[in-house]
């Protein structure tokens, strides 16, 4: 597929995305300060071709919990509205400023973290790093998640092998409709 006709879909979803969702964000980010003191979540990921970026976020989770894998994190770190937040997937939306700058996309596998080594190496091994990482993606609506490194690994190699148009807008759809449920937190 055309990767330009897949930019300007991106940018263009992103761009009316965060437009039409600011009065949201701006709720979201007042009540997170109440929540954590701090809303708003950055972190290092794995982006295309293994190069750094920070992805955003809405902070979920109690200041100072360790960085690791959702799979890898108790529940207990988890706050009140965070809980809401990941349930609803609102917690995704800051991505959507990663999507504008070009560094992500809003489907591609799941940008990971660089501690993730097994995760890393399965997909280095298989190609994955050669497209931009996204927020939702043929393993999140079926539900498998980064606490099966190569399982994953295979689904993203059957997301990207497989894209399509169709694919793209049947992903962002399944995702939008609540289908999947993101990473699991133990």
């Amino acid at each position: 597929m055309n990767s330009l006709l897949f930019r300007l879909l991106d940018f263009t979803a992103a761009f009316f995305g965060l437009f039409l969702t600011a009065p949201m964000l701006l709720i979201v980010v007042i009540l997170g300060y109440f929540d954590t003191g701090s809303p708003i979540f950055m972190q290092q990921r794995v982006g295309k071709n293994k190069k750094p970026f920070t992805l955003i976020k809405f902070r979920t989770m109690s200041v100072g919990t360790q960085s690791v894998a959702s799979h890898l994190t108790s529940t207990a770190s988890v706050t009140k509205m965070g809980g809401f937040l990941r349930k609803t997937k609102i917690d995704e939306l800051p991505q959507l400023i990663n999507v504008l700058r070009g560094e992500m996309s809003l489907v591609g596998p799941r940008p990971c973290l660089y501690n993730q080594e097994e995760l890393i190496e399965a997909r280095e091994f298989r190609g994955v790093f050669d497209v931009l990482p996204g927020i939702t993606g043929l393993a999140q609506v079926n539900e498998i998640d980064m606490s099966t490194p190569e399982l994953l690994a295979e689904w993203d190699v059957k997301m990207i092998k497989s894209f399509s148009l169709g694919a793209y807008f049947r992903y962002i759809l399944m995702t939008a409709t609540g289908k999947g449920s993101g990473d699991r937190v133990s």
